[in-house]
C-alpha cells in the first residue's frame, strides 16, 4: 500500500526523464501545490545524480515574462533558439515561462 505522503506530496516534486537521463525536479515552496498565484516567479531545483552534475541546479521560473525580455538577455552570437531539454520539459507545465539558470551552465 502506498503511503498518503507519496500519493499527495507536501512539496512539489517531479521525477523526470530528460534526454534519456533521470532526475528529480523539485520546489521547496508547498504553496505551489495549492495556490496558483505563487506560480508568478518561483524557484525549482534539479538533481540528476550524474557524474557531470556537481551541484543541484537552481532555476528561477518566471511565468509572466515577455518574449522581448528574454530576447534582450540572449547572446547575439548564439545559434538559433534551441533550448535545453530540461527547459522544454518545464515549459510543458508552464508554457512560455522564462527560465534562469542562476549562474549554472545549462545542460540538456
Amino acid at each position: 500500500q502506498v503511503s498518503p505522503g507519496l500519493r499527495t506530496p507536501r512539496l512539489p516534486v517531479w521525477v523526470c526523464s530528460v534526454s534519456g537521463r533521470h532526475g528529480v525536479l523539485f520546489g521547496t515552496d508547498s504553496r505551489l501545490l495549492s495556490d496558483w498565484k505563487c506560480e508568478r516567479v518561483f524557484h525549482l531545483y534539479f538533481y540528476s545524480g550524474q557524474q557531470e552534475q556537481t551541484q543541484t541546479a537552481h532555476l528561477t521560473i518566471d511565468t509572466h515574462s515577455h518574449p522581448w525580455e528574454e530576447a534582450q538577455r540572449e547572446d547575439p552570437c548564439s545559434p538559433g533558439k534551441r533550448r535545453p531539454a530540461l527547459e522544454m520539459a518545464i515549459r510543458t507545465k508552464w508554457a512560455g515561462a522564462t527560465i534562469s539558470w542562476n549562474g549554472t551552465e545549462p545542460f540538456s
